[in-house]
């Protein structure tokens, strides 16, 4: 199936208001965006115009009843030759159409995510960062807009692309709070989705937790919270001796793309990488004995960000300061030489524009 494209462009760019020696993160966002609508059979006006507001109903469905989705991904600027390079984006349409499957929702053909996706990112090729550090944040997303109250699945959606250009994320390494009361997701519900709901739920206990000097809040299983899922943004590794732990997928986690990504990296580099169930007690018994070498988290937006330490029922416990920075040191260099093409890209993960 092929879509046809229609391209309005800005008359009023504000690529001048980008200064890449100073970018932030989700500040700025570049000229165009793509969308189009499904109409209750079909997707139709596929298009690319100028970034600005949607026009919406009061009622529209996903404000009341939350059927809205989202991808996180980045393009990052070749070193050789100063173009795009989108990494693992078919792996981001994967993962929206199983976020859309289980909120009932249309899914998004591939040729219509990618086709979309590459002629607005040719279209805004001149915002991807060429500095140190810097990429293009691509946000896909998706919303129920029905003008309609009634709890019932929407029978149209819009499915968007916009984009905005990024520093890093996080600039230091992270103390996180292990949380004991609140659950971010639970078995059968919608953990494993990229729904807007996940993040709203979780702001109040990431609220208390940054009120308490940490950074994030390192979630666990929602039965006991004694085993390690993941923090509110990322996924997490912890580095015993020269063994790489980070815990098995289900229904409660997101399965990060870069997470899968730094699994196959690490272990193309030799390591071993084993995906279990992680429990707090683990964590903090083998720092003890001096087996916890380290913890990182990585995702999207992240990339790839070292633990300085955690708080557990009252206590803190520092693990950048006794360990090492060798493993996810050379993952991250590793990982950055194939995103800016500087490496032999032995996945085949990048996609060019």
């Amino acid at each position: 199936m092929s879509f046809e494209i229609t391209i309005e462009k800005t008359q009023n760019s504000r690529i001048n208001q980008f200064d890449p020696q100073n970018i932030g993160f989700g500040k700025i966002f570049t000229d165009h965006m793509f969308l189009a609508n499904w109409n209750g059979s079909e997707w139709t006006n596929a298009r690319i115009e100028p970034y600005g507001p949607l026009n919406l109903s009061p009622a529209t469905s996903a404000i009341h009843y939350g059927q809205s989705i989202f991808e996180g991904m980045k393009a990052f600027a070749d070193k050789k030759t100063g173009k795009p390079l989108l990494f693992r984006p078919r792996e981001n349409w994967k993962r929206l159409n199983r976020s859309a499957e289980r909120m009932v929702m249309p899914v998004v053909p591939e040729d219509l995510f990618m086709d979309g996706l590459k002629a607005l990112i040719q279209l805004d090729a001149e915002w991807v960062p060429q500095t140190e550090g810097g990429s293009l944040y691509i946000r896909p997303f998706m919303f129920a807009t029905d003008d309609f109250i009634g709890v019932k699945p929407s029978e149209n959606y819009i499915f968007a692309i916009f984009c905005c250009p990024v520093g890093p994320y996080y600039t230091k390494a992270l103390k996180i709070k292990v949380e004991e009361e609140f659950s971010r997701a639970a078995p059968g519900g919608v953990g494993f989705t990229k729904c807007a709901g996940n993040y709203g739920a979780a702001m109040y206990p990431t609220m208390r937790a940054q009120q308490e000097g940490y950074d994030q809040v390192l979630w666990t299983d929602p039965l006991t919270h004694t085993l390690v899922e993941e923090t509110g943004t990322t996924n997490l590794f912890a580095v015993f001796h020269n063994e790489v732990i980070t815990p098995k997928l289900g229904n409660t986690l997101l399965a990060g793309i870069t997470r899968d990504s730094v699994i196959q990296g690490l272990r193309e580099l030799g390591h071993s990488v084993i995906e279990r169930e992680l429990s707090v007690d683990e964590l903090k018994e083998r720092l003890e004995e001096g087996e916890l070498k380290e913890i990182f988290i990585t995702g999207t937006a992240a990339t790839l960000i070292r633990i300085q330490g955690f708080g557990h029922a009252g206590e803190y416990f520092e693990v950048l300061d006794q360990g090492s920075t060798a493993i996810s040191d050379g993952i991250k260099q590793w990982l950055d030489a194939i995103r800016h093409g500087e490496a032999e890209d032995v996945f085949s993960w990048n996609e060019s524009v």
